[in-house]
């Protein structure tokens, strides 16, 4: 300490005190740099290549169940010969949610609540299938109890199964968030880090001019020209990754998760809809001082919740706010359309019900006859929200590809900058060193 001391008491000694901390310094801001910003890139490219890809296949897993509970209840209403179409959907909507629960089950935490619910779909999954394959069964032979079967299997997937799939999809959404979270924030130790080594690299320039007399030190200056472009482009690049970023989950994952709500929304619908039909008044809840038939209900439920009421907007509402552009806006038009349309005849054909005309009301449900049928809005709504779908999915990775490209060579670049800038603080400390030997 004592050979420390009176080596700071001469000019050469503080030189090599001030190399040695400039050097410190810049050597800190670039590995800071670099730590901070892989970590961003990481979870930047998690954003694109994994959570946001899990939770479009947890989404799937959720509509594909609720598509086959719709399919399955469209088939009962035929009759005994099913229509070969509406049984190939049920057997490719259950074959897409078994694929997508592989796939999530490959990537969740061991322990976590998305494995838990990726254990419960696996365990329910087969007895669904069988209650809707003896459903079809007793169908065929004419036998009542089919009914009763496919009122089993719809009750097992919306109080056990869907859930269950929602606590999926939620559990990736928040694994998403996340993601943003943590490649988002500005780095603000490294851009501390950054100012405090050009304020140091500053203040060693002037004091050798002072000093000296000289204007320039080209090894500082080099130093402090390599700390500058680091910094500048820590602060650009991160901005633009940023705003790209956001952007991907204003205009793509908000939109996403909206238009998902509003298909999966449909879906219920449709099967409550068709159960209306199959239960024939077998199950009824109380409302006020009515009893009135549970699906009918649960039908109306979903169907507010995608045009909404006085003062609350609907699904369909919030997907037509959220999208930005005429490819966006223009589905979602077309699918409040065809379910203000899906209103109008479903309202029909519970008239023609509630008048005992059942095959009236089967024609306007199902489409056998000549009445246009609430089938055909259906598909209209579920064809315009799954075009919406895939477009914002094109926004979204259009942007989060923009904001991960702008991380790109940052977190090297900057650890390559600041290996250059200590070199040159060093050298330049050097040159003045060299004049006193």
């Amino acid at each position: 300490m004592d050979r420390l001391r009176a080596a700071a008491t001469t000019e050469p000694g503080r030189l090599r005190i001030i190399g040695a901390v400039l050097a410190a310094l810049v050597l800190a801001f670039g590995g800071v740099t670099a730590w901070q910003m892989t970590d961003r890139a990481t979870a930047a490219d998690h954003v694109l290549k994994r959570s946001q890809p899990l939770t479009r296949d947890a989404a799937a897993v959720y509509r594909s169940l609720a598509d086959a509970n719709t399919a399955a209840s469209s088939g009962f209403l035929a009759g005994g010969q099913e229509p070969q179409e509406v049984t190939r959907r049920y057997r490719q909507d259950i074959e897409t949610a078994s694929e997508k629960l592989a796939t999530a089950a490959t990537s969740a935490e061991p322990g976590s609540a998305s494995a838990a619910a990726i254990a419960e779909l696996n365990r329910l999954l087969p007895q669904y299938t069988g209650l809707v394959e003896r459903a079809r069964a007793s169908n065929r032979q004419g036998l009542p109890l089919g009914g009763a079967y496919l009122r089993y299997a719809n009750e097992k997937m919306q109080t056990e199964m869907l859930p269950a799939a929602e606590k999926l999809y939620k559990g990736e959404n928040t694994r998403l968030r996340t993601d943003y979270d943590s490649a988002t924030p500005y780095p603000w130790v490294a851009l501390a880090l950054g100012v405090v080594a050009l304020g140091a690299l500053g203040w060693a320039q002037r004091r050798n001019y002072r000093r000296t007399n000289r204007v320039f030190n080209h090894g500082l200056l080099g130093a402090t020209a390599a700390s500058t472009v680091v910094v500048l482009w820590l602060a650009v690049g991160h901005t633009v990754a940023r705003s790209g970023l956001n952007d991907s989950y204003e205009h793509g994952v908000r939109s996403l998760n909206v238009l998902n709500d509003a298909r999966i929304a449909s879906l219920k619908a449709r099967g409550n809809e068709n159960l209306t039909l199959v239960s024939r008044g077998a199950e009824t809840v109380k409302v006020g001082d009515d009893q009135v038939d549970k699906f009918d209900v649960a039908f109306d439920e979903q169907m507010g919740l995608l045009a909404g009421s006085a003062g609350t907007p609907g699904l369909l509402a919030q997907a037509s706010e959220l999208a930005d552009d005429t490819d966006g806006s223009t589905p979602v038009s077309d699918a409040t359309d065809a379910m203000k349309e899906w209103q109008k005849r479903h309202d029909v054909a519970r008239e023609r019900d509630d008048a005992g005309d059942y095959q009236g009301a089967l024609n306007k449900i199902i489409g056998t006859g000549d009445d246009k049928s609430t089938g055909e809005c259906f598909d209209a709504v579920d064809a315009a929200l799954d075009k919406a779908l895939t477009h914002e999915r094109g926004e979204f990775e259009k942007a989060a590809e923009s904001g991960r490209g702008a991380m790109t060579g940052l977190a090297p670049g900057s650890a390559a900058g600041a290996v250059l800038a200590a070199a040159g603080a060093l050298l330049g400390i050097g040159r003045r060193l060299s004049e006193y030997r």
